[in-house]
């Protein structure tokens, strides 16, 4: 959203105090929704008032007069606040929240019309949330900011964190990887300046989904010079030195520190974490147009359900769930790493006595990193620090499983001794400190346990017996007084009072009574009275109740320093659970699905036994049906130029897009560290995956389908390398035939003679399938099907060969194309084919359709033979049956069918 400026009345206008505070912290703050404390509401006014109750669905009113129009203004009570906020946030929109920094008692000393100060302690974007009401336990929230700095040639640098946990990255890159990487991260708020936004549009290097989440920044933001004092401060100099950076790096790492330094009013450097530099070894790159087409944590419609992160993510908790999708986005490149998680998820499907324990342990493992980072940006409250206590104590438990395990690889053992490290002298004090059910600000009180600290104990003990002080002293004052009646009352007026019947009242006006009852009220049937004794013990319980409060929250204060101190280890720690629980669910994924561990080196294999779609597979289990297994072998070497190139063939419906999708997402969960749905699998490290499958257009920078499929063919041809894995379909299709014929024909030679990498290509130009004869790498191969009566039975097989015809017609009939069209087509069909083998007349296409009877003179439709079942059923009325009506009918019906088999 990019901010505009706010400009407070120019004319001289006397403002009254209030509206004046207000226009000054507005002018401060533009691009952003005004959330202005009055009492124990937000308040919105003008024009954020106009935008947040159309958001939200709430009335807008009018208060008040300003330059003669009236103020529209809105509101939402402080204790609903977050779920307004959290609606106004998923729709794009960002919020200064704006307390009071006072007590108003304070502001009416300094006079009766003094305002109470307000300032913004925190500006709310899409980018910087925390609280767990506005996030998703299971996926990361990533702000970045992308600079760029021109040398010659334009390099760009990217920079992101997820707030929340204090994960931190930075990359250099190309403005080829710039669309990719942004695909892989998926922000939800792009830092960038107006000169990079124009640059990117102009080359269409930003996607629409990127477009509607950035978020315009000032240029000196980006000064990489400054950057350096920022990243000091953010980060130790023996943990991180930003000068190893480059310029644009820097920019851009600087940009993301000072925003967050900003939105978080100067806590940036405690809750962000020193850049990681795991995101600079290789990975498996996959550019945007093939993260859409393999659908691999969302859908093409953005759902998770039916994308291969949902199909394969049985991880138990939230950080799991959020490494599991980073690992699935950016999986690896070093065949001995892959190796490493692979014998980690082997140990755990070798033990699944082991596996099942972790697992269940792991469930009560609360979200450490995000509740570690509140507490650092002083938003946490007692349930982080329960949250705290009972994560380092599931820590040191699950560190015991690993005694009995004999061999343990080198990733369990580095998580092993990461939770055996767990400070249980922390976790024992927290559970000590923190009661059963405590409650979510520190400001509510209560979250104490009783018996941790003496003192807070006993002036508990005073604010909570009110009631037996109370009753003792009602009693003693009915004996003094014997008025029964006599009743010790309390409002929020008056407080504590002693309440008696009118009529009663005038005993306790007159001595001995009047020297200890001090008349208050009288009402109609009642006098109220206290006493220097009541007055004196109301006293006590208030200042107990304020003192068992200030005793808690420096409680509070004290655990939360003590929480801080051991941030790095604590973080250590929420990384090797988040690593646990990917690999034991990765394993439970390999014992409950019968997936095999892949073979990975470092050659040109690319050999999968059985290999099955796990996304499909799934969905085709729950209706009971089986998935049909293929193989897949597109093993090469570099003696004989690089790997295989199949060319598939068969009809659509046939499987042809399911089957090359799955041998990609083999080969992605592969190099993840997953073992994959195959009888076996011998992959040779891939460096790139490339989809070209499906179709789309690109309407919002002025591309057809063609020009999409163009460009995404284009750039595999020009990025893949022999290390390559590439699938496409239907390259060509979406023009004349001989145009499309003689594109996908030369993409198929390029692929084989130039790149040499390992490809799956299936086509209807069944023209192609000649290639296989000059081109010594390539093979046919086909989907096979089965014709019945008239019709085509799909069997999901690959086998050798190449297919005939495409099965069009009858696929169409399954759709539901009218059955004069489909009769027209199998004419025109007949005439093409006839052309195609010379055995028709020569001349143009028209000439030879011209033979062919046109719609408007086509013979009446052929009545179809009547069926004796279909009449007898249409004259049944099944509401009309008795049971044995219908018993009798389906032996007529069968009687009737057997006879009509004789005939």
């Amino acid at each position: 959203m990019d901010q505009t400026p706010f400009d407070p009345p120019a004319e001289p206008l006397v403002l009254t105090p209030m509206m004046a505070q207000y226009f000054e912290i507005k002018a401060v703050n533009p691009g952003y929704l005004l959330f202005y404390r009055m009492g124990d509401f937000y308040e919105l006014f003008f024009e954020d008032a106009e935008i947040a109750s159309a958001a939200l669905g709430i009335v807008l009113t009018r208060r008040g007069k300003h330059l003669g129009q009236d103020i529209r203004m809105c509101g939402v009570p402080i204790h609903a606040a977050n779920d307004y906020l959290n609606k106004l946030i998923r729709l794009g929109h960002r919020v200064a929240l704006c307390e009071q920094v006072e007590d108003p008692a304070e502001a009416k000393k300094r006079g009766g019309k003094s305002v109470v100060k307000r300032d913004v302690v925190r500006l709310i974007t899409p980018g910087t949330l925390t609280e767990d009401d506005h996030l998703q336990a299971r996926s990361s929230n990533y702000l970045a900011a992308l600079a760029m700095v021109r040398h010659g040639d334009t390099d760009f640098a990217l920079a992101w964190a997820d707030v929340s946990t204090g994960e931190t990255a930075c990359l250099d890159l190309t403005a080829e990887a710039l669309q990719d990487e942004l695909a892989r991260i998926d922000p939800a708020e792009l830092l960038l300046t107006e000169a990079t936004r124009t640059l990117m549009r102009e080359r269409h290097l930003l996607p629409p989904s990127i477009v509607a989440v950035t978020s315009l920044v000032p240029a000196e933001v980006f000064d990489s010079e400054a950057a350096l004092a920022q990243l000091r401060a953010a980060f130790p100099a023996d943990l991180y030195d930003p000068t190893v950076l480059t310029r644009a790096a820097r920019a851009a790492l600087g940009a993301l520190v000072a925003y967050v330094r900003e939105s978080q009013k100067g806590l940036a450097p405690v809750a962000l974490r020193p850049p990681s530099d795991a995101y600079a070894a290789p990975h498996m790159a996959i550019d945007q147009a093939t993260r859409s087409s393999l659908e691999i944590l969302v859908t093409q419609r953005g759902q998770s359900k039916g994308s291969l992160r949902d199909a394969i993510d049985l991880t138990v908790t939230g950080p799991g769930s959020r490494l599991l999708a980073t690992r699935l986005a950016a999986p690896l490149c070093d065949a001995a790493e892959i190796n490493h998680r692979l014998d980690a998820v082997a140990a755990l499907v070798d033990n699944g006595m082991l596996a099942a324990r972790l697992r269940a342990d792991l469930k009560t493992v609360p979200d450490l990193a995000r509740a570690l980072t509140r507490l650092a940006l002083d938003r946490g409250g007692p349930r982080d620090l329960a949250a705290i206590g009972t994560g380092v104590a599931a820590a040191s438990a699950l560190a015991a499983h690993f005694a009995t395990m004999p061999d343990v690889p080198p990733i369990l053992r580095r998580i092993a001794d990461c939770l055996a490290a767990a400070p249980l002298d922390l976790a024992s004090e927290l559970t000590l400190a923190i009661a059963d059910e405590p409650p979510l600000q520190a400001r509510d009180g209560g979250f104490v346990r009783k018996g941790y600290d003496g003192k807070l104990d006993g002036e508990r003990a005073l604010a909570s017996e009110t009631r037996e002080v109370v009753a003792a002293l009602q009693s003693r004052l009915i004996e003094e007084t014997e008025v029964r009646s006599l009743k010790i009352r309390h409002n929020g007026v008056l407080g504590y009072f002693v309440e008696v019947p009118a009529g009663q009242g005038s005993r306790l006006l007159e001595e001995p009574l009047r020297a200890t009852f001090i008349h208050r009220q009288t009402l109609a049937n009642a006098m109220r009275f206290t006493t220097a004794e009541l007055a004196d013990l109301e006293g006590h319980i208030a200042r107990a109740h304020e003192a068992a409060l200030d005793l808690e929250l420096k409680i509070f204060a004290s655990l939360r320093y003590d929480v801080l101190s051991r941030t790095d280890a604590l973080r250590e720690l929420a990384d090797a659970l988040a690593e646990l629980d990917v690999t034991a669910g990765l394993a439970h994924l390999a014992a409950t699905r019968n997936y095999a561990r892949p073979e990975i080196d470092t050659s040109l294999a690319f050999d999968i036994r059985a290999g099955r779609h796990p996304v499909v597979e799934d969905m085709v289990a729950a209706e009971g049906h089986s998935f049909v297994a293929n193989d897949a072998d597109l093993s090469g070497s570099d003696a004989i130029g690089g790997g295989r190139l199949w060319l598939v063939t068969g009809p659509n419906m046939g499987g042809k897009s399911t089957f090359l999708r799955q041998n990609a997402l083999i080969a992605i969960l592969a190099q993840m560290g997953s073992f994959v749905p195959a009888a076996s699998a011998h992959i040779g490290v891939i460096d790139r995956v490339f989809s070209r499958v499906g179709a789309s257009d690109d309407i919002a920078h002025g591309r057809s389908t063609f020009m999409v499929e163009m460009v995404e063919t284009a750039a595999i041809l020009n990025r893949a390398t022999r290390r390559s894995l590439v699938i496409l379909d239907e390259i060509g299709r979406g023009t004349a035939t001989f145009d499309g014929l003689s594109i996908a024909w030369a993409a198929v030679e390029a692929l084989h003679e130039t790149t040499g990498c390992r490809a799956l290509f299936a086509t209807h130009f069944h023209e192609l399938t000649s290639l296989q004869k000059t081109l010594t790498r390539v093979c046919n191969v086909t989907m096979k099907v089965r014709e019945w009566e008239g019709d085509v039975v799909f069997l999901h097989e690959v086998g050798a060969g190449a297919a005939d015809r495409s099965y069009g017609i009858q696929v169409a009939r399954l759709a539901g194309l009218p059955e004069p069209v489909l009769a027209r087509a199998r004419q025109v069909l007949a005439v093409l084919e006839q052309r195609s083998a010379g055995t028709a007349s020569s001349g143009s296409n028209a000439a030879v359709l011209d033979d062919l009877p046109l719609f408007a003179h086509r013979p009446p439709p052929v009545k179809a033979a009547t069926d004796p079942v279909a009449e007898k059923l249409d004259a049944v009325r099944p509401d009309e049956m008795t049971p044995k009506q219908a018993i009798e009918l389906i032996y007529e019906l069968k009687k009737i069918r057997d006879a009509a088999r004789r005939s």
